[in-house]
């Protein structure tokens, strides 16, 4: 029975944007090359994907006895999370806005079927 394994990473503060650049480098991979892969990408974002994927695998190893090697990266997606607006003033009085992004990142592992 195939199960999914999900695990959530939430209020990541970096931009959906930036960490589906990311992402997609992994989605359909096989678990264990998708975290050698992030280990080895220089981006920001990779080191909090690739600790969201350990701790999905970790859960899979875990609560469902499935083997790290039977297992692939299904679906991987961020969503955007609420936005700050910070502040920084200008010269001349003048006031400039900035807006500090962040976002939900999920990951659903499956078990590969065994042929």
């Amino acid at each position: 029975m195939a199960h999914d394994i999900r695990a959530q990473l939430r209020f990541l503060p970096i931009s959906a944007q930036k960490v589906r650049l990311v992402i997609d480098v992994v989605r359909g991979k096989d678990a264990v090359p998708a975290l050698e892969t992030l280990r080895f990408m220089p981006q920001g974002a990779a080191l909090p994907v690739e600790k969201l994927l350990a701790s999905a695998v970790a859960n899979a190893e875990e609560n469902y006895g499935i083997s790290r090697d039977d297992l692939y990266v299904a679906k991987i997606f961020a969503d955007e999370a609420p936005t700050r607006k910070w502040r920084r003033f200008g010269a001349r009085g003048r006031f400039k806005p900035i807006l500090r992004r962040t976002s939900h990142v999920t990951v659903i592992l499956r078990e590969r079927a065994a042929d």
